[in-house]
């Protein structure tokens, strides 16, 4: 072994001596502005539309250290909006003069439109309108349109998740629109939701939204009936939860939103059917999709048969029942009482 040369050692040190100081930095570095996920952070957003999916959605918004300007004809729903953080403003055109994004969440199809027409005026070139209503796919397809005549940007992309959903920031978001905005809006859905998927072009995240719906609102009532059979075959709630929970049977609408109260003490029906999501909104989207089945040409008997009786229960349920109890509808057809 060859013994290690001692005067190495003493030149790196004296080279190390003799090396001139570094100089200090003058300019201060430059904090990043945006996510790792590549989104830019901190930024103003308009909020239209503050009841009670987009009340807690721009809440938890300003939570994430956004500056959030909301607009709500209701004027109880704005106060409620400010009690969070959300700076009121007078009109939804004073809410989008300084905003980056703009977020809305409407009734319908020609509530969206409406807005746009007023505001793509009133905003700066260039921002980015995330829509997360649920409308009609063609009219969806109208709002991307008139934005990029006006030099905006568009996304459509509506919710999944309801009230309870909104409230805790576990929505799941369905964007349709280019790759760019998506991009630009992840960080802002992934504050009020637990996922967001891009699910394809305009339009494409209501296209994802009633297929979706078309699904729950079948089970639903596929659950319900289920229950129903149970009750005059002599099958208690609990034991025909307990088997269908863990079998082939399983599915959201069962083992989260179970529509006969006792399996799932937190679920609507144990709370007098009081709505997470309202059964007038789940006809409005079996609507929706029943639709886009015609328009495509689609068999789709179940989707359809869905629709009627929704439309039916939404008669005399509207805002007041969660669309669980669509059991009862179906107790009331059967010639039973309700449990």
């Amino acid at each position: 072994m060859v013994p290690a040369d001692p005067r190495r050692g003493h030149r790196r040190r004296r080279r190390a001596l003799l090396r001139p100081p570094r100089r200090a930095r003058t300019r201060p570095r430059r904090r990043s502005r945006h996510h790792r996920g590549g989104g830019p952070v901190n930024r103003t957003v308009a909020f239209v539309g503050l009841g009670h999916m987009g009340g807690p959605m721009a809440a938890n918004l300003v939570k994430a250290g956004h500056r959030v300007i909301g607009h709500d004809l209701v004027p109880s729903a704005v106060e409620t909006a400010a009690v969070a953080g959300v700076e009121p403003a007078a009109s939804a055109a004073r809410a989008v003069a300084e905003a980056d994004v703009v977020v809305s969440m409407l009734p319908a199809g020609r509530h969206v439109l409406g807005l746009y027409d007023d505001l793509l005026t009133a905003a700066r070139p260039g921002t980015l309108f995330a829509d997360c209503s649920t409308i009609d796919v063609a009219d969806a397809r109208t709002a991307h349109e008139r934005a990029l005549a006006a030099g905006m940007r568009a996304l459509d992309a509506p919710v999944s998740g309801g009230v309870v959903g909104a409230e805790a920031a576990t929505l799941t978001f369905m964007a349709g629109g280019g790759a760019a905005e998506f991009a630009e809006a992840r960080p802002l859905l992934e504050a009020m939701g637990k996922k967001a998927v891009h699910c394809g072009g305009p339009g494409a995240g209501q296209a994802a939204k009633i297929c979706n719906n078309m699904i729950l609102g079948i089970s639903m009532i596929a659950v319900s009936e289920a229950f129903v059979l149970g009750e005059s075959l002599g099958l208690s709630h609990q034991a025909l939860y307990d088997v269908a929970s863990t079998a082939s049977g399983q599915c959201w609408a069962l083992s989260v939103n179970c529509p006969v109260p006792g399996p799932v003490p937190s679920s609507p029906a144990g709370h007098g059917y009081r709505p997470g999501f309202a059964a007038s909104l789940m006809a409005k989207d079996l609507r929706l999709a029943a639709n886009a089945v015609r328009k495509g040409g689609v068999h789709a008997e179940l989707g359809m048969r869905a629709a009627e009786l929704y439309a039916a229960y939404a008669e005399r349920a509207g805002d007041t029942e969660d669309f669980s109890g669509i059991v009862r509808l179906i107790r009331e057809q059967s010639g039973e009482q309700d449990a």
